[in-house]
């Protein structure tokens, strides 16, 4: 049987066919051979009774994140509140960028909305939905938009990411009430010392799964620097205009993104994070010679 694996704890693993759930072991060739196993990895499993089973092989992954360890991930949640934490931009940039480069669909929510402005709110949702990302406004407190983004999630496996405090628990409960997701936000019991946490899926609607992770505490830019603006997708139409082949859209002269960026068709914020993550990223590359 092919199955889903939902949990892994020591060196056992619940996996998940259709609505049966077995309790597995690795056979021990694949440790043998250096494979890993995965929370959301799909694995070829030899039954052993009603309930348990081995797993024998374990099928290529279309994605692997290393924080959390979780595999076949398709979506990102990225959390932003629009207060109490204020709404920060680039924050949101940089969270964009990272599962972007993935291979992770990002799916923006903003969180609070009863707290500011319906004006704050179409202000910080325009660059985005003009970059072409789904952002949907919410207030979980009420109900507002929760069930937009329950229809995002059918048929996905998503994993909820954001700043501490932004709402991504309040969130979760809100799509799937009863489940007590804390998404990953433990406290510190002093230097050093954390709270241990396991990754797990929890199935959503016919054919999606939540995960409880987390969530991406490794926020590190890890793409070249003269590929970032392929994680800009807003540039890309004015990039056209660009005199240079391969403008990185800095210091060059007739570029098509500074010229939008002056004229207002382009977003100010998203130009000033495109052009700080430049600069770390070449300060990376220069430190490595």
């Amino acid at each position: 049987m092919r199955g889903l694996v939902t949990k892994a704890l020591a060196n056992f693993f619940t996996v998940m066919e259709g609505g049966a759930v077995r309790q597995c072991r690795a056979r021990g060739v694949l440790k043998k051979k250096g494979i890993t196993i995965l929370v959301g990895d799909v694995v070829e499993v030899e039954p052993v009774g009603a309930t348990e089973g081995v797993i024998v092989e374990v099928l290529p992954r279309k994605t692997e994140l290393v924080r959390p360890p979780v595999a076949n991930v398709d979506q990102a949640v990225l959390v932003a509140s629009m207060a109490v934490p204020d709404f920060h931009p680039r924050l949101l940039d940089r969270m964009l960028v990272t599962v972007q480069a993935a291979g992770l669909r990002p799916l923006i929510v903003l969180t609070k909305t009863d707290l500011v402005t319906a004006e704050a709110v179409a202000q910080a949702m325009a660059p985005y939905a003009q970059a072409g990302y789904t952002v949907l406004p919410v207030c979980a407190q009420t109900g507002d938009g929760v069930d937009a983004v329950r229809a995002q999630l059918e048929n996905r496996i998503s994993v909820f990411a954001g700043a501490s405090g932004v709402g991504k628990s309040t969130l979760a409960n809100a799509v799937l009430p009863g489940l007590g997701l804390k998404m990953g936000e433990v406290s510190r019991l002093g230097r050093g010392r954390h709270t241990t946490r396991h990754v797990e899926l929890f199935p959503f609607g016919s054919s999606g799964f939540i995960a409880d992770a987390p969530g991406f505490s490794q926020l590190d830019l890890l793409v070249q620097s003269d590929e970032l603006r392929r994680y800009f997708p807003d540039f890309e139409v004015v990039a056209r205009h660009c005199e240079y082949r391969g403008c990185l859209h800095d210091e060059e002269q007739h570029c098509g993104v500074k010229e939008a960026v002056r004229e207002g068709r382009l977003s100010r914020s998203r130009y000033d994070s495109y052009l700080a993550f430049l600069r770390e990223l070449q300060e990376k590359e220069a430190n490595l010679y």
